[in-house]
Parts: structure tokens; C-alpha cells; sequence
């Protein structure tokens, strides 16, 4: 990458994801209205391009090697309203209104436990 791309990926503005090796993007979900970080996927360039143009998150399953709509077994549908990319272009921030919980596990994020004297503490 040139000198001239390297900036203009870091502060122009041009879309320009920067995937990594198995063409993934991080992408960290937070609740617009709470602000309350949801959850933490990824997501390949099908993923992403479905998500701007649908307004659902969309993302790309490393276990099952498969795209997924968040929310199309569940009904919990991460609508999204805001999409950022980080200085780089190495990493997302959906901000999204969650139709439901947002875990498989049935709580509000997969958040839900902290790390308190080297164990885990449920704040669910």
C-alpha cells in the first residue's frame, strides 16, 4: 500500500474496508438508545454490503462458515441505524435498536457477566 493510499484510508472518504486474512471485519454492536455494548461478530464484505443496504446487521459466521441475518430463527433483529469504521478501516461500530435479546443465551447482551476477583459475576 502507497504512502498516498495509507492516507487516504485513514482520514479520506472512501469506504475502504481493511479485511483480515480470512477476509473477516470486526464489528462491536452497541444499543443506540442505551448505548450498552450488545455483542462483538464479524462480518466479510456480503455481510457488510447487506447490512448498509438493508438496514439489518448481517453477519459472517467463523463456526458454521455462513453468512446470518441476526434475528432470522429468533425474531431478534438488530435494526440498524448508524454504521462507523474505526481510522483504519479494520474495524465497525453498528449502533442498532435490538427487536429482542441480542444473546443466544436470552439476555439483553452477551455482556452479561463481569470479571470480579477472577471470577465471573452475573449483572444480567
Amino acid at each position: 500500500m502507497t504512502d498516498n493510499e495509507k492516507q487516504d484510508r485513514e482520514s479520506g472518504l472512501t469506504l475502504n474496508p481493511k479485511y483480515d486474512s480470512n477476509g473477516l471485519i470486526t464489528a462491536v454492536v452497541t444499543d443506540v438508545s442505551s448505548g450498552d455494548v450488545l455483542m462483538v461478530a464479524f462480518m466479510n464484505a456480503e455481510a457488510l454490503d447487506l447490512t448498509l443496504k438493508t438496514d439489518v446487521a448481517h453477519f459472517y459466521s467463523r463456526s458454521r462458515q455462513a453468512l446470518w441475518k441476526k434475528g432470522e430463527t429468533s425474531g431478534n433483529i438488530l435494526d440498524v441505524v448508524e454504521v462507523r469504521i474505526d481510522c483504519d478501516q479494520d474495524a465497525l461500530w453498528v449502533k442498532a435498536k435490538p427487536a429482542g435479546p441480542t444473546c443466544h443465551t436470552g439476555t439483553t447482551s452477551c455482556f452479561y457477566r463481569k470479571v470480579k476477583n477472577g471470577q465471573l459475576e452475573s449483572i444480567a
